[in-house]
């Protein structure tokens, strides 16, 4: 069941249990398997959501992103020589304004997403927006704080985390989060209206055939589709 929006005045205290710690550290520890095998290859990562902010359930993914365009087939490489599976490879653009984006599934929980056009600066700044972290902070046992599904901030503490509402409180939270405050309006409306209209789908989902890449799929896209066109010629 999706999590819904939550408009809470008050802040809240987790403690985690020695379960969670232990669950969080399992977690940590895979995405940093999978982000030193792009490391290898000079790829920088990160990865983002509950396992950046700490407040993680078994149900959790693993979501590693790489924020800059590069080689698929480097990307792939790099895995590749990790021993890492891949067992889905899909070109995705969630809007028609979107950049259009690639994602390699190792399995139902481990995910590489990687963008094929050149992010604006609210689609990078998503990622900090839900928490995001680096190979190093992994390393340093460093929790970022983000904004979960439900529209709260979640902020890491010793003992757990705390968390409270953003709605009402965009500008602190840009702030705090080192984004801009049009970033969080967009996420907010965007979570509002899913939980309104439910989900809608994306522009562009696409499943790629085991002798193509990512980029010649893209290149069909692009002469097919004028909207692909434009946002390639756009940032």
């Amino acid at each position: 069941m999706a999590k819904k929006p939550l408009t809470r005045a008050e802040t809240l205290e987790v403690i985690y249990d020695t379960e969670r710690w232990k669950l969080l550290s399992h977690f940590r520890a895979e995405a940093s398997q999978i982000m030193e095998a792009l490391q290898k290859a000079h790829i920088h990562s990160s990865v983002h959501g509950s396992i950046a902010r700490g407040d993680v359930s078994s149900k959790s993914d693993i979501d590693v992103f790489v924020p800059q365009v590069v080689s698929s087939f480097a990307i792939e490489t790099a895995l590749g020589k990790a021993a890492f599976p891949i067992d889905g490879r899909i070109l995705v653009q969630a809007t028609p304004t979107y950049s259009i984006r690639g994602y390699i599934e190792i399995d139902e929980q481990r995910h590489v997403s990687f963008p094929l056009s050149r992010l604006r600066r609210t689609e990078r700044e998503f990622y900090r927006f839900g928490g995001e972290a680096t190979l190093e902070m992994l390393g340093r046992k460093e929790r970022a704080p983000g904004v979960d599904k439900r529209l709260m901030l979640v902020e890491p503490t010793a003992d757990g985390h705390v968390e409270s509402s953003v709605i009402g409180r965009e500008e602190p939270v840009a702030t705090l989060l080192g984004i801009s405050v049009d970033t969080v309006l967009n996420r907010v409306r965007t979570l509002l209206r899913r939980d309104k209209v439910g989900r809608t789908g994306r522009f562009i989902e696409r499943e790629l055939s085991p002798e193509e890449t990512f980029e010649s799929a893209l290149k069909t896209l692009a002469d097919e589709n004028p909207a692909v066109r434009r946002r390639l010629r756009t940032v």
